[in-house]
């Protein structure tokens, strides 16, 4: 028998040598059952918590605006602006990271492999929490370079480095909390993160007055405070999430021997770089697009681009179910495809653009019916802001609606390892479309073409994302079946043998063969 541990089929099916729940019983316990019964429901049960997630984030980061907008002015919030793209910036190595181990783990989780969930989950780990500290370290003292590279408005220069820089301080308990959540989904389980999503919200938003305005006994901060109110509130909930983890015995608590794969392991980790990387790439590409927008933007002055800050707080609403509906893609293809079942991604690819049709054309809809209500509450009722945010959202907020569709396409192809094509299509979208448009078009159409380079970019995106699944090459394989995976390396090598440090070779053929790809 393949590999040195005693395999499942001694034990029953889904047992390991551990003891304590197996996959089966963990998705059935804490998550939800991805690769039977009817795709519409798990999917809508996926996504429903993970939308529930992203609206807590949104809500947390948007009473955060509102706390500084209203309390610390415009130039407060300008600052906030330029400091949360660079946040985005850095969040987004760690997206791509964390999608590869929800990838990896969910493909684990269709194979009833727990012991390959373990490894991605040790190696995940064992990579990011130096990773994060090493980020928190350079951006410390690398704050006012990138804040003079963005062309921050010099009134809202001193406002935006005190809270970079703390926002870098919390670097180490975001990313790994990040990382957490999105491993758990690969699970099929959507809800926990949403507990302690909730649990962070909470206490940021609690905080966040008290340290900003000095409430009772603590002195005010100003906008120091709201950065060190999400540094508390990222690490509260991350030891809530491992407290959780271990009590409940999940598949991806690492205990004992199992402690072993905080060491990363060379396969895996080469999985997830050739993977991650590229997805994080993606998510690099918006943030870079982004801040050369929005270096055009704060040439129009630090009224429009608070405007365009309070914009941005509404546009996180919108485009929420789609990055729910790409999350809910990503694994419950990745589940079916390490089950063999070809047949349900199809159904998922479908049910996932028939309910962002659904979802974000009703976001959008309302949004477009009380937006001077909702800018309100960032910017005040007599800020000359208002009007301005009112005409940037009427004239780009429609594109949400493709970029709903090229989402949940992107997550069917990543699920089995295809990452490199998307990419170049969010480059050629952001880059030549996008930022050519905004560019281009800017001596003839003024500010206008800021705000319509939003949608031309989505459309291109969607465009090219539809080419790109109709194409069909995203389906031929990156990773083995179990079961051609162990008979590979039976073929290959004597059964029962162990590498060097002890541990069985057959659960890492799946993720030698993604990294070859």
């Amino acid at each position: 028998m393949c590999g040195g541990r005693t395999p499942r089929a001694a034990n029953g099916p889904g047992k390991d040598n551990r003891g304590g729940d197996t996959m089966a019983q963990a998705i059935g316990k804490e998550g939800i059952d991805l690769i039977s019964g009817s795709v519409p429901k798990a999917m809508a049960l996926f996504a429903i918590p993970t939308l529930g997630s992203s609206v807590l984030q949104s809500l947390n980061g948007s009473v955060n605006a509102i706390w500084v907008g209203r309390f610390l002015g415009e130039n407060a919030l300008a600052a906030t602006t330029n400091g949360n793209i660079v946040m985005f910036l850095l969040i987004s190595f760690v997206f791509g990271f964390g999608m590869a181990a929800t990838i990896l783990v969910g493909q684990a989780a269709g194979r009833r492999d727990d012991d390959a969930a373990r490894r991605v989950m040790g190696t995940a780990l064992g990579t990011i929490v130096p990773l994060g500290i090493v980020i928190a370290g350079v951006g410390w003292v690398a704050a006012p370079w990138l804040l003079d590279v963005l062309g921050t408005p010099e009134p809202a220069l001193d406002l935006a480095l005190a809270y970079l820089r703390v926002i870098f301080v919390a670097m180490p308990a975001t990313l790994t909390f990040t990382l957490t959540m999105m491993a758990l989904r690969g699970t099929g389980d959507s809800l926990t993160p949403l507990w302690f999503m909730g649990l962070s919200v909470a206490v940021d938003i609690v905080v966040n007055p008290v340290l900003i305005l000095g409430l009772g006994p603590v002195p005010a901060l100003g906008i120091a405070g709201s950065g060190l109110a999400t540094v508390i509130a990222n690490g509260v909930a991350l030891i809530g999430i491992y407290v959780t983890i271990y009590r409940r015995g999940s598949v991806l608590a690492l205990r004992g021997r199992d402690l072993r794969h905080l060491i990363p392991a060379g396969d895996i980790l080469r999985a997830m770089i050739t993977k991650g990387l590229p997805i994080g790439l993606q998510m690099i590409v918006i943030s870079t697009a982004s801040l050369t927008m929005l270096t055009l933007i704060n040439r129009e002055g630090v009224i429009t681009a608070a405007a365009y800050g309070a914009t941005q707080q509404l546009w996180t609403y919108v485009q929420m179910p789609a990055m729910a509906l790409s999350a809910a893609a990503s694994a419950m293809a990745a589940q079916n495809i390490g089950a063999g079942q070809w047949d349900r991604v199809s159904l998922v690819t479908k049910w996932g653009i028939g309910f962002n049709f659904a979802l974000t054309g009703t976001t959008i809809a309302v949004l477009t019916l009380f937006d001077r209500h909702a800018l309100i509450l960032f910017l005040g009722a007599d800020s000359p802001a208002v009007p301005i945010g009112r005409h940037i959202q009427l004239m780009a907020t429609w594109g949400y609606l493709f970029f709903g569709v090229a989402q949940v396409l992107f997550g069917t192809m990543r699920s089995n390892g295809y990452v490199i094509a998307p990419l170049l299509v969010m480059v050629v979208s952001m880059y030549p479309v996008r930022l050519g448009f905004a560019f281009g078009l800017y001596p003839v159409l003024g500010e206008d073409a800021l705000w319509l380079s939003f949608p031309a970019g989505m459309v291109a995106t969607a465009l090219m994302a539809a080419w790109l699944h109709r194409r069909g090459t995203w389906r031929k394989g990156s990773v083995m079946p179990a079961g051609e995976a162990a008979r590979q390396g039976c073929a290959d090598r004597d059964c029962g043998s162990v590498d060097g440090a002890g541990t069985d070779l057959a659960p890492a053929t799946g993720y030698r063969q993604i990294a070859a790809e």
